[in-house]
């Protein structure tokens, strides 16, 4: 606006004198030039005018910058609530059971504890003549790995099978003092059959990640005897390295030694740290045998070009099987009440203290053995509890978000979160919608443990009330991530499962944990009923489907945790999605229940539980009266495929290779996705349906129809009849959600045939056949496959029931030790 009056009041003046002096020269220009008494005014109105429509454009985009700014602000934020965890209490002082831990999944065997910035332990392994092993991946050949019993406090014992070599690893802790206690570690190693022994290596090593110090103690100058240690939280400590014996403990085994010492860029450099150190220079030579070479680990520095940020100190050990190795680790603050090492005739007399317990515990918790289960099958059971409660993991760091508004992804805030996950092998992460499921399997064990997981995730919550659907934290997980899954999506929500995991655990929990719980939960519960709104009162829309639509088959719907689950097949704001519908109705129920126990204010929550279970208001929204089912509803074609398409030769190129694209034969139109499957039998997964509901004879036909869900092995995914059954997604995305059988569906339709089996009504006796059949097909192929492979698997085929995907998969997979309890 000034500017515009400067030029107003001298600007204009010299750039009108020549055009005023042709004026007097031509009569025309001299008549126009003429004009009415006020021209100025209008003029400077007109300027005025254009100033403030100028002034206004600035301030909008100001405003819209400003509301770009403020919404990743917001992203970044953490919640006002106070937090769930209380502060301090993950610390060796207020929750000294669960300081230390083998909270490193994605390693066959290490410990850290629940620290930001912990010192970290681990085991490496080398069958010479083979691979370095470190992290655990299902394609590095192992042949079978898992923990066979672990209480998630005290010990725990492991088997892993490689190529012939067996090691088995325990551990036990030991209160005391002031940072945790002690630790001690046993590690067997012995070779499957007969034969000449190969040389083995294992690699015991621990490191720091940006605080504390090391100090190696040598013995002769070459044998790693010993690390002295500082750590914040850690204090002092010891970690001393015994020599090896003889399987079982008894006489000296002959060995050879190497120890490296150099800086560490990053814990995810470890293995390339230590593989890139490997020289076969060393010489195994025991009395009177012959001598051999082996790749021994000699001091490098470090990674080149890469800055250290901590301390790593590894004992390498390389000997013949079988032999026996123990490494205790022994805190300052324990000195005076400590009652002696716990290592050899003590550490094997604790392991069998804890073993008997651990038997004990399980068959009072879960009452296997008065069922009259199979001792085989008892010991299925506890390993799939074990690694579940082996693959729980502390993390620390920052998620990298996108909003829906700003292109560039920004860094969350800095987070802890203690976490059971999926799969060690391929999902050594948290994702939240597997948190629920595993929480239900753990609240039964430890209801304890569970309240503090649950809590953990909740105090993820930024300040618009959203959870990223997968915790990638820290250097280690980031590394274990194929790029296009790291940006966590602002829009993307994942099914509430934490709250079904909270309706199990509500009726004991204390009532000030629940009060901290409680403005967390709502705020969530309120950021799903506000960003996944559909376009009617009552209905929801999962945000963030795959938008692009020539490559896929269905675009996918990864917020729904059901992936490539048929949806509408052109995504829009029109779509109306049953299960996310059936979730937030849970959830209302459940915030109800806890805003009742409380005495907060319940009738919002109540009252939208009533409506969302409104079986009339169901029908009309989601029956299906051509499909006879439940559906999801949206802008819909039935005539899509796959086809191949070359793209147009370019001169004096390669002919480019073809490529899978969606062709369209039928323009889509709103309607019912005819798409039989686990998304039809939400209402009764989740018992929204009546007991006497005229629907549940249509939804239980289906699930005992073997052309459509029902198999010998448990419910497959999508019914068979479906044009989607078992169809590919892209040329490279195989079917996922498209036929398999997976376990947390299963489990939950378990759940809701036995409560319907025990409910009056005229579909009871049905309820309780199906029941029964579909337990036992379940546990029997889950068991037969654990046999047969040593893992549970993510899912299991239709067909044959022969396990998918990843393995071991001791996530929602250990749902079936519920199952076999029939506990619900």
């Amino acid at each position: 606006l000034m500017a515009g009056e400067r030029r107003r009041r001298g600007g204009d003046g010299p750039r009108e004198r020549p055009r005023e002096r042709l004026r007097e020269r031509d009569p025309k220009l001299r008549q126009q030039q003429k004009t009415p008494r006020g021209s100025g005014r209008v003029r400077t109105v007109l300027v005025l005018t254009a100033a403030a429509a100028a002034l206004a454009l600035g301030l909008a985009v100001a405003v819209a910058e400003w509301n770009r700014w403020s919404e990743v602000s917001r992203l970044v934020t953490p919640h006002p609530a106070p937090p769930a965890v209380t502060p301090g209490s993950t610390g060796p002082l207020a929750s000294p059971t669960y300081f230390w831990g083998t909270y490193r999944p994605h390693v066959y065997f290490g410990m850290k504890t629940r620290s930001p910035r912990s010192v970290v332990t681990g085991l490496m392994w080398l069958q010479h003549g083979g691979n370095l092993r470190h992290t655990s991946d299902q394609n590095d050949g192992v042949s079978r790995y898992g923990w066979l019993m672990h209480d998630g406090e005290n010990f725990g014992v492991q088997e892993i099978r490689d190529e012939g070599l067996v090691l088995r690893t325990e551990f036990v802790k030991q209160p005391g003092g002031d940072h945790g206690g002690d630790w001690s570690w046993r590690v067997t190693v012995k070779m499957e059959g007969k034969g000449p022994a190969p040389l083995v290596s294992l690699f015991f090593y621990v490191a720091t990640d940006g605080q504390g110090t090391l100090r190696p103690v040598l013995e002769n100058g070459t044998r790693l005897a010993a690390v002295a240690g500082t750590a914040e939280e850690l204090g002092d400590f010891t970690l001393t390295f015994l020599p090896p014996t003889g399987e079982g403990g008894e006489g000296h085994k002959y060995a050879s030694y190497n120890f490296l010492a150099a800086g560490v860029p990053g814990l995810h450099r470890l293995t390339d740290l230590v593989r890139q150190s490997l020289r076969e220079s060393s010489v195994f030579s025991p009395p009177g045998r012959p001598r051999r070479r082996y790749f021994g680990v000699s001091s490098a520095g470090g990674l080149p070009g890469e800055t250290p940020r901590g301390q790593l100190l590894l004992h390498q050990v390389t000997l013949e099987p079988p032999a026996a190795l123990e490494v205790t680790l022994e805190s300052g603050s324990a000195a005076g009440v400590r009652r002696g090492r716990l290592a050899g005739p003590a550490l094997s007399a604790a392991l069998a203290r804890h073993m008997a317990a651990f038997e004990q515990r399980f068959e009072d918790t879960f009452g296997l053995g008065a069922r009259g289960v199979s001792l085989p099958q008892r010991r299925f059971a506890q390993a799939a509890l074990s690694e579940m409660l082996g693959g729980i993991g502390f993390f620390h760091g920052h998620s990298l978000l996108r909003s829906e508004h700003r292109e560039e992804p920004v860094p969350g805030m800095e987070s802890m979160l203690f976490t059971a996950v999926p799969s060690r092998s391929c999902f050594p992460r948290g994702f939240l919608w597997d948190e629920g499921f595993h929480l239900l399997l753990l609240g039964r064990w430890d209801p304890a443990l569970a309240r503090d997981i649950l809590a953990h995730w909740l105090d993820l919550l930024n300040a618009d009330g959203w959870i990223p659907r997968e915790q990638i934290l820290g250097d280690e997980a980031r590394a274990r991530v194929p790029p296009e899954f790291v940006l966590q999506h602002s829009e993307t929500a994942n099914p509430p499962t934490l709250l079904l995991a909270l309706e199990r655990l509500l009726p004991d929990a204390p009532l000030p944990y629940l009060r901290r719980l409680f403005p967390r939960l709502r705020a969530w519960f309120e950021w799903l009923n506000r960003t996944q709104a559909g376009p009617e009162p009552f209905t929801f829309r999962w945000r963030g489907r795959d938008t692009d639509l020539e490559r896929f088959l269905n675009p996918k719907t990864l917020s729904s945790g059901l992936d490539d689950y048929p949806r509408a097949s052109h995504p829009s704001a029109e779509e109306r999605h049953l299960d996310l519908r059936c979730w937030m109705a849970l959830g209302a129920r459940v915030l109800a229940a806890l805003a009742e126990q409380l005495g907060e204010p319940l009738a919002p929550y109540r009252d939208m539980a009533a409506a969302l279970s409104d079986n009339d208001l169901l029908d009309r929204l989601h029956w299906a009266p051509e499909l006879g089912a439940f559906a999801d509803f949206g802008n819909h074609s039935t005539a899509v495929a796959l086809r191949w398409h070359r793209a147009a030769p370019v001169p004096g190129r390669p002919p480019p290779a073809p490529q899978l694209r969606r062709e369209v034969r039928e323009a889509p139109r709103p309607q019912f996705v005819g798409a039989l499957g686990y998304v039809s039998l939400f209402p009764l997964l989740l018992q929204l349906l009546r007991a006497d509901s005229p629907r549940l004879p249509a939804l239980l036909g289906s699930m005992r129809n073997e052309k459509q869900l029902w198999t010998p092995f448990g419910l497959r995914s999508l019914a068979r009849d479906s044009p989607w059954y078992l169809r590919r997604n892209t040329e490279h995305d195989p079917p996922y959600w498209r036929g398999s059988i997976w376990v947390n569906i299963n489990f939950l339709a378990l759940r809701a045939l036995h409560g319907y089996a025990r409910a009056a009504g005229p579909h009871r006796e049905h309820a309780a056949q199906l029941y029964r059949e579909l337990r036992h097909n379940l546990v029997a192929n889950v068991f037969r496959q654990y046999e047969a492979t040593g893992f549970l698997w993510e899912h299991y085929r239709d067909s044959d029931g022969t396990g998918q995907g990843c393995h071991p998969f001791a996530g929602w997979s250990a749902l079936v030790v519920l199952a076999m309890a029939e506990d619900y």
